[in-house]
């Protein structure tokens, strides 16, 4: 499977998404099982914290749980 080199601030704007749309860690990875990806709150918490290179597949269901597109996950990487 294909992953992306994270960079810290796409896991600090992932986090910024989960909170702003009223959910907890728990919530948004039950939601991304349930849409086909193989993912625990420990991989989840790693991927927001920066610790973890995440795969597209898991990209693209988050920006389909949030309802963003792409680029709300890169915002501010120029900074």
């Amino acid at each position: 499977m294909q992953k992306i080199r994270q960079d810290a601030n796409i896991g600090r704007k992932i986090r910024e998404l989960r909170i702003q749309a009223h959910m907890t860690q728990e919530q948004v990875v039950a939601k991304l099982q349930l849409a086909g990806c193989d993912i625990s709150r420990s991989i989840y918490s790693q991927i927001e914290g920066g610790d973890y290179n995440i795969r597209v597949t898991e990209l693209v269901a988050l920006k389909q749980l949030f309802g963003v597109d792409y680029n709300a996950f890169f915002a501010g990487l120029e900074e």
